[in-house]
């Protein structure tokens, strides 16, 4: 007799339905829960459900928080959450000094998928940040720190946490380590997950399910999508339209990696108290010229929150940001210009950005060749030079009314020419959506754009 034969151990290492299920999810407009023109509306109506008030405080009326005897550090009596410290930074020829989030822990920032009549939605949250100028914008599903979701804060359950910490209850479509803002975070990594729901999902109040489409068509207003979901929705899988590119994907990984090797980065943490050029009263601390950015202390009531009124300090940047990808198309592929951008508080020195990721305000004082490479470019691109433009919030968890206008503008050979100055290089979406994959290669400016960049291909 034949022995039976041994059941296979192995798998397929991709899904090759799964891009064809995500562009066909982008490709629909109109959703199974609610209809595009209703989300505004719906938005509006979850604002009214609940009390939303933040306003500044003195550091004095700051409760748990309190400046560290010695260093002067801004932390919490509990010693969780975050604290804001001083960080010296060394950088190629450059050294200056500046204040930093020091939050060690890493959390999850994740979306649910679930098919509704053959088309994938997303599980997206109506969440209040003190942060956002409008408060209330579409969040990812999950948008917790460990200290929310093991309830270190004592506040309620953090909704669908389960599709997320046990493996049961979805399949992982999206999994990765993001880093955030590298200038104003030390070494800040949040697990961005996209998880298809197995079974039934319950729909809580705040959620509301939409297809890519639809968020594709959000992601053109301003201030709608928060900087969380934009991360999230960088790492979703989207069709390689064309395995072809100026530079191949080990050429892309050799220049990138010779980038990273090529820059002396020294970063020492430092007491808050003792940072040259930065003063402190009893409302903010903030750079001597009025630049950069400011420490303050707000006071928070959310009552669609786990815990619903707290105090905590944010950052608050000093004018709008920018951040753009110059385009070109080479022999029928788009390609942008991607930046390898040396920050401070990244993990491994350098991550892909924009083109240009600046604050027009702090260069204000330069003229000429001192000014940012491209951003005078940008700055003055005529109308039917800009393909996507829309202003979106940051961190709204962190960040209080930092803003910047993101932009997609059409360069030609002129004045982005073929041959990229040192430190740029052309890339095509698919390789920047290849790279999302793993952790630490695209900055948080990088994703919001790659979304934007996603969205651009949904009818308008």
């Amino acid at each position: 007799m034949t022995a039976p034969a041994a059941e296979t151990l192995l798998t397929a290492r991709h899904d090759p339905g799964l891009p064809a299920r995500i562009a066909r999810s982008a490709a629909a407009t109109t959703g199974a829960h609610l209809r595009t023109e209703e989300v505004t509306p719906w938005l509006d109506g979850r604002r009214r459900a609940h009390r939303f008030a933040v306003e500044k405080i003195p550091f004095g009326e700051l409760e748990g928080w309190s400046f560290e005897e010695g260093t002067g550090n801004l932390v919490h009596a509990s010693g969780r959450f975050f604290s804001v410290e001083g960080l010296r930074v060394g950088a190629d020829d450059a050294t200056w000094h500046q204040p930093v989030i020091k939050q060690p822990e890493v959390g999850i920032l994740g979306i649910v998928v679930k098919e509704f009549d053959g088309v994938l939605h997303f599980l997206m949250q109506a969440k209040m940040e003190p942060g956002n100028p409008n408060l209330l914008q579409l969040s990812p599903t999950v948008q917790a720190t460990r200290s929310n979701y093991t309830k270190v804060h004592k506040g309620a359950d953090v909704k669908y946490i389960e599709y997320f910490v046990q493996s049961d209850r979805g399949r992982v479509l999206a999994d990765a380590l993001q880093s955030e803002h590298g200038s104003w975070f030390l070494h800040k990594s949040n697990r961005n997950m996209i998880v298809e729901a197995r079974g039934e999902v319950p729909l809580h109040d705040d959620f509301v399910w939409l297809t890519l489409g639809q968020i594709g068509q959000l992601l053109r207003r301003d201030n709608v999508v928060n900087m969380d979901a934009r991360t999230v929705l960088a790492c979703a899988p989207f069709p390689d339209d064309t395995d072809a590119a100026l530079h191949s994907d080990t050429e892309l990984l050799s220049w990138f990696t010779a980038e990273r090797a090529r820059h002396d980065l020294a970063v020492q943490r430092v007491p808050l108290k003792d940072l040259p050029g930065w003063t402190q009263d009893e409302h903010t601390v903030s750079h001597r010229d009025g630049r950069y950015f400011d420490v303050v202390a707000v006071r928070v009531e959310a009552g669609s929150r786990e815990v619903t009124g707290w105090t905590q300090p944010l950052f608050e940047p000093v004018g709008l940001g920018v951040a753009a990808f110059l385009t070109r198309t080479f022999d029928g592929v788009p390609h942008v210009l991607a930046h390898a951008r040396v920050e401070a508080g990244f993990l491994d020195t350098t991550e892909l950005g924009p083109t240009v990721q600046y604050t027009p305000g702090n260069y204000a004082h330069l003229h000429g060749g001192d000014r940012p490479p491209f951003l005078d470019l940008v700055l003055d691109a005529p109308a039917d030079r800009i393909r996507y433009a829309a202003v979106h919030a940051e961190e709204g968890g962190r960040f209080l009314n930092a803003e910047s206008r993101y932009l997609i503008v059409e360069a030609d050979e002129d004045t982005a020419p073929l041959d990229a100055p040192p430190g740029y290089r052309w890339v095509t979406p698919a390789q920047l959506t290849s790279l999302v994959r793993h952790g630490h290669y695209v900055n948080v400016q990088g994703r919001t754009l790659l979304a934007c960049l996603n969205a651009m291909r949904t009818p308008a």
